[in-house]
């Protein structure tokens, strides 16, 4: 029985466990998005748009046009065509006057609220829950979406709007893939993915995303400027927008944690470009925003940091498991080799001996930043700790454990991606970064804990949200959070495919 996993008071009732799984089963169906939802998939707040405007529709150069409405004509109402325009991609992005949905052929799931379209590393978290509940698939057809975005658009996108052309998110490509195959056991579909895959590889292992002096990459957004969602719908009720939060920062405070000249020009009161890349680039990272790689994550451009690398060195190893599996152990070797190089690299670079932490590296100054964040558990999560290094990172939980389940960082800083807040993708890779390295009373401890908030929040709301307070054990957040946007999206995806992954990993006790 799930119940006795977890100490009573840390796990709820089967009862209550069963509502919620109800909840999530239909909640897919609510996020879905097919063809025939396309109207629905087109529209964004995040972008201004008034009612004489149709909702445009990009598709890339390699698409057929006619087909495409052709599509979309056999499901939609004339009616409902009329609202929305085909339109091809030009060549540059700044060309687009107007932006709008990349097309996607295929079905797939969006996180809810105001994310309503499909995320790079939200994916991988729903794709686990679909496969859970039995939607084989739909979560095939979700990575299959990826693949279709590296192939058009070149890479995985952070999502599949035309102001994201610029920048991915973390790279979950691999384990989706593998999780999906061990379902279907289709080697001529892991087969057909193989180009795909090291193409998106290759985008993180090249500059600008390579730091050649460490040999282990960065996120670096290939735009430039202000980000259109952020002008547009990360405002406050003073009608400030979070750049112009950050301006009133840079007046007010004195920063430390990096040469505040290279993002801020005092005399004009400007944000440089500078500032906009390494804006964009938080955003590419998904920790948007903390102050992990210094206030407001600007400085990230100049950090190799333990998440992507982390990453990195599972798809390289994933890699290898997919060769393997399709008959070619001579190559695989090859990516096993280049995972031990970046292990060797990830030791030298991101581990701190005296914190017992994998601390992110910044390139520019040669040193490790000791901000603790819960991305140390990625490198248990990927299974490339040493047994002391992951017996280290544990003896620093403490950190990190709060009655909600984990926190984000040790740091209260008015980002979302810090104290008190507390995600469940981070929960999901801790707790299974714990379990791997045998500290299952730990991971059971925190998996409970937060299992136990998102039920309590869950009967109290009614939906599963995108973050919580793991500290005062709630999902009342808005009036914490000062940058960025401040809202708690409904839905919601990952939250649904993490949760149903914790409860499943409970079973296994």
């Amino acid at each position: 029985m799930l119940a006795d996993v977890f100490q009573p008071n840390e796990f709820p009732s089967p009862e209550r466990i069963a509502a919620m799984r109800d909840y999530i089963k239909k909640t897919w169906k609510t996020l879905y998005r097919s063809h025939a939802h396309i109207l629905e998939a087109a529209k964004d707040e995040k972008i201004g748009h008034t009612d004489a405007q149709r909702w445009p529709i990009y598709i890339s150069a390699m698409e057929d046009k006619a087909r495409v409405e052709a599509e979309f004509k056999s499901v939609l109402s004339p009616a409902e065509f009329k609202q929305i325009e085909v339109l091809r991609l030009p060549s540059e992005m700044d060309q687009i006057t107007e932006h709008g949905l990349l097309y996607l052929p295929g079905d797939y799931v969006v996180p809810g609220g105001r994310f309503n379209e499909m995320y790079g590393w939200d994916s991988y978290f729903i794709v686990l829950g679909l496969l859970r509940d039995g939607e084989i698939e739909l979560a095939k057809s979700q990575v299959d979406q990826l693949i279709y975005q590296i192939a058009h658009y070149g890479t995985i996108l952070n999502a599949n709007r035309s102001y994201l052309l610029s920048r991915s998110q973390p790279p979950f490509l691999t384990p989706m893939i593998l999780a999906v195959y061990e379902q279907t056991q289709d080697k001529d579909w892991l087969r057909s993915l193989l180009g795909a895959v090291e193409s998106h590889y290759y985008y993180w292992i090249v500059p600008p995303h390579l730091n050649q002096s460490t040999g282990l990459s960065r996120y670096c957004a290939l735009g430039e400027g202000p980000a259109p969602e952020v002008l547009v719908s990360e405002t406050d009720a003073q009608g400030r927008t979070h750049y112009d939060r950050i301006r009133e920062y840079y007046r007010r405070f004195e920063v430390m944690a990096y040469d505040v000249s290279l993002y801020y020009d005092k005399e004009t009161d400007t944000l440089t470009d500078l500032f906009y890349k390494g804006d964009r680039s938080m955003r590419e990272s998904g920790f948007d925003p903390s102050n992990r790689f210094g206030p407001f994550n600007i400085d990230i451009i100049h950090y190799a940091p333990v998440c992507l690398n982390a990453l990195l060195y599972r798809m390289e190893q994933d890699i290898a498991q997919i060769l393997k599996i399709l008959g070619n152990p001579q190559l695989a070797e090859s990516w096993d080799e280049r995972a031990q190089t970046r292990h060797q690299l990830i030791d030298k670079f991101l581990w701190d001996e005296p914190s017992g932490l994998y601390l992110d590296y910044n390139f520019r100054t040669n040193e490790r930043r000791l901000y603790e964040f819960a991305t140390t558990f990625y490198p248990l999560w990927v299974g490339l700790a040493s047994e002391k290094q992951a017996q280290r990172v544990v003896e620093n939980l403490e950190l990190f454990e709060a009655p909600g389940g984990l926190l984000t960082s040790a740091h209260v800083t008015g980002n979302q991606w810090d104290a008190p807040f507390g995600w469940a993708p981070l929960t999901l890779i801790a707790v299974e970064g714990l379990y791997r390295y045998g500290y299952r009373t730990e991971g059971d401890r925190i998996g409970g804990k937060f299992i136990n908030l998102v039920t309590q929040e869950f009967e109290k709301t009614g939906t599963l949200l995108e973050k919580y307070d793991v500290l005062s054990c709630s999902s009342e957040v808005s009036n914490e959070i000062i940058f960025g946007y401040n809202t708690n999206e409904i839905g919601f995806g990952w939250t649904n495919g993490s949760v149903l992954e914790l409860l499943a990993e409970a079973k296994k006790m």
